[in-house]
């Protein structure tokens, strides 16, 4: 498929093409294809396919993002992962990058049930990757990413043979949130969002969270890397391209995310997961709690977790040093040294 050369000015309607931002940069990418999924509730998501650049792929790794990122964000990583031999398969959330949005201001992180991000992935895998990918197949999801996969395993754990996890939001990091100059914890996130939930406030942004796209103070107050040229090129994406952009996250965001962080804390439902799985937790994490996904990883049964010093929230998107750490735990772990068989339950 050629990609439409679309600018970015123009309005995304639904029936018109998807295309990617910024290829010209980026031209070892040209060989992908770019192509809208209609969900199952008539929303439209952007994804994206890349071929290996090895004659024999070694499988395909879904690439899933965190919130408030898409796909243009990714190109590195593509292609470091399309070097290391494997097909690439990815999308756009619901509600940002350049998939549908859900509520009529487009700057909100919004979702309507945290399930529908889990009903979009299973059905992107089935529709999309199953059929069209090489196998085996694999996934790799940073943030909000690992929250949707891990509460989803359960039910994909026929589709996935492994999974890498950059720092998975199993708990919010609340040493640093403030909500009206006050210390919350995560139960107080959870009781305030629910309770303006509940008074009809849930497309509000959430308390104490800002509503633009960019980091107030710049790079040195961000929470996200330490990586000054990878700060820059992302933000500039914004700055270039903002259809792909969107604020804070709304009440009902939180609260959804919230309800399913405490799911994720049961020990019935932690038994349910046996896909082979491995987290990278991040040293200098202000926005996930690593101390909570490594005791995750040491409750479930099928979980490991490898913390990389040093490092804040987007491994992926940090330093070189700790990038080639980030790297080296993934080869480590995937393709693995055979398909992993599971019995019937």
């Amino acid at each position: 498929m050629v990609f439409a050369k679309l600018s970015a000015k123009r309005q995304q309607l639904p029936g018109t093409p998807m295309y990617l931002n910024d290829l010209e940069n980026y031209p070892t990418l040209n060989d992908g294809i770019c192509k809208s999924m209609t969900c199952w509730d008539r929303y439209r998501i952007r994804f994206a396919l890349w071929p290996s650049l090895q004659g024999t792929p070694k499988g395909t790794v879904c690439l899933l993002h965190g919130r408030a990122e898409f796909i243009e964000k990714y190109y590195e990583v593509i292609m470091e992962l399309r070097q290391r031999g494997f097909a690439v398969a990815t999308f756009d959330w619901r509600g940002q990058g350049m998939s549908e949005r859900l509520i009529p201001n487009q700057n909100k992180g919004y979702v309507r049930k945290f399930s529908d991000y889990g009903k979009d992935l299973e059905q992107f895998i089935k529709k999309v990757m199953l059929p069209d990918c090489p196998p085996p197949h694999f996934v790799l999801a940073h943030s909000m990413g690992g929250l949707v996969l891990l509460s989803n395993l359960p039910r994909l754990r026929t589709m996935i043979e492994r999974a890498v996890l950059s720092a998975p939001l199993i708990e919010i990091a609340t040493s640093h949130k403030r909500l009206m100059g006050l210390k919350i914890q995560q139960s107080g996130i959870r009781k305030v969002s629910a309770f303006l939930r509940l008074f009809g406030q849930g497309a509000m942004f959430m308390p104490g969270v800002s509503s633009s796209p960019f980091d107030p103070q710049g790079f040195y107050s961000n929470a996200v890397t330490s990586d000054g040229p990878r700060y820059d090129r992302n933000r500039q994406f914004l700055i270039d391209f903002p259809k792909l952009a969107i604020g804070g996250p709304t009440v009902q965001w939180v609260h959804e995310t919230c309800k399913v962080i405490d799911k994720l804390q049961s020990s019935d439902f932690q038994a349910t997961i046996h896909t082979p799985t491995l987290i990278v937790t991040a040293g200098q994490d202000t926005v996930v709690n690593s101390l909570a996904s490594e005791y995750f990883a040491r409750t479930t049964r099928s979980v490991n977790s490898v913390g990389i010093a040093g490092s804040k929230h987007e491994l992926m998107m940090e330093r070189d040093m700790i990038r080639q750490q980030f790297w080296a735990a993934f080869d480590s772990f995937i393709p693995g040294e055979a398909p992993i068989k599971i019995a019937a339950a």
